[in-house]
């Protein structure tokens, strides 16, 4: 079943904003960094990995059209090692988001 137009475009923004966090975390920690991400950075390979499974993930999303963030989600997408590692990025991109992507992060935050 294809997404509404509006859910479409929530999706999209959540898989770009995922990725964004998951290079500023490369960028920080990780020095050999030769693929791109789904939001056009280049990161490392643990975190490509990373970076498709956390898109992959959020296109399949059964709960986009009503949920707040995935901490408040009773259905947990993520295996719980991913889980682990996607947390860890967030409590660090998170509050760089707003420096890096200024507009992406007030999004974020609003869509909440």
């Amino acid at each position: 079943m294809e997404d509404a137009p509006k859910i479409a475009k929530r999706r999209a923004r959540e898989k770009r904003v995922i990725s964004q966090m998951i290079a500023i975390y490369c960028s920080a920690h990780h020095d050999k960094r030769d693929h791109r991400s789904y939001s056009g950075d280049m990161i490392c390979a643990d975190c490509a990995m990373l970076d498709e499974y956390a898109v992959m993930r959020t296109e399949r999303c059964k709960k986009m059209d009503q949920k707040t963030s995935c901490e408040e989600c009773e259905n947990h997408c993520y295996k719980p090692e991913e889980r682990q590692r996607i947390r860890e990025v967030m409590r660090y991109a998170g509050p760089r988001m707003i420096t890096k992507h200024p507009l992406e992060a007030i999004r974020h935050l609003l869509g909440k």
